[in-house]
């Protein structure tokens, strides 16, 4: 699946009107490097290849200076270069991401999970952190029944898809996500996705509610997937996790299997983050009158985010 990876967010511009410099900065920047990254930022945000003109005008820069800029970068094979002088991010960009995201916490205890000679997943489970507006993959282990969809370690999808990132997103303040899509819920990968951000709010309620996420063909028809919050040891959601299988093989019991497979599998990664997850969130059930149902322990968890940096 081509999915564009971002690079950690620099200031699409240099022109003397704008700070390139971030607020957090303690030291002046290297100009080379600072125009080097923007560059790089430019093609990831737009996920399209782009002309020599094109970057020159957007970044505000000489052309002698972008073409020196997109000469060394192709050099070290963090751009490549499309027939016509179009530019695209290298494959070296991913070599990069995948040291950070190996490195996380989350990703680390989400690998340790199988790391002791326990059975490979029938079915791909995945892991992702919100990362502004999208879902971030961190890790991702493949089932032994084909899915027909590849998530790679850097893949970025609008939280609103995922089953992970509604996980995410149904800890989150709704104020807290309108402001994330303010501009609305501009990208559909299939005709299933949320309509607008109400209707995207309605499902978080519910998600929230149950105490897990239905990904139902919107990210690809035929893949069926279902998020479940990982807590943190102050009882923050840092993470979802998501199975994902072919709807095909759903069963008579519509999936009930898989729900239950994934509370476990975030409630085991919670564990291994200090998380104290809500009682009962491990087992679903069906019954109202349980007062350790899932569905009533999120019910009454507190709404806590975390900022990442």
């Amino acid at each position: 699946m081509g999915v564009a990876l971002f690079i950690s967010s620099m200031p699409p511009s240099l022109s003397s009107n704008e700070s390139t410099v971030p607020q957090a900065a303690a030291a002046p920047l290297v100009p080379a490097v600072a125009r080097a990254l923007t560059l790089l930022n430019l093609l990831a945000q737009r996920r399209e290849p782009m002309s020599l003109t094109q970057l020159t005008s957007e970044l505000a820069l000489p052309k002698s200076s972008v073409h020196g800029l997109c000469n060394t970068l192709l050099a070290f094979g963090y751009l490549r270069r499309q027939p016509g002088g179009f530019f695209l991010v290298g494959p070296r960009v991913m070599g990069l991401a995948g040291a950070f995201l190996a490195d996380t916490d989350e990703a680390q205890e989400f690998n340790a999970l199988w790391a002791d000679g326990s059975p490979q997943p029938e079915e791909t489970i995945v892991l992702s952190v919100l990362d502004e507006s999208d879902a971030l993959y961190l890790a991702a282990r493949k089932g032994t029944r084909p899915l027909g969809l590849a998530f790679n370690i850097g893949t970025r999808l609008p939280a609103y898809l995922s089953g992970s990132g509604k996980a995410i997103l149904a800890f989150r303040d709704p104020e807290e996500v309108r402001r994330l899509y303010a501009d609305g819920l501009v990208t559909h990968l299939t005709n299933k996705a949320p309509s607008d951000i109400d209707d995207l709010l309605k499902e978080l309620a519910q998600t929230r509610k149950r105490g897990y996420s239905i990904d139902d063909e919107t990210v690809r028809e035929g893949v069926y997937s279902v998020g479940a919050p990982v807590f943190d040891a102050t009882g923050r959601v840092v993470a979802g996790i998501a199975v994902c299988v072919n709807k095909a093989g759903l069963g008579s019991d519509r999936g009930r299997r898989y729900h239950e497979e994934a509370l476990s599998v975030a409630r085991r990664l919670s564990h291994r983050l200090g998380g104290e997850v809500p009682i009962g969130f491990a087992t679903e059930t069906h019954d109202s009158r349980d007062v350790h149902s899932p569905r009533k322990a999120l019910a009454a968890a507190p709404l806590k985010t975390r900022k990442r940096n």
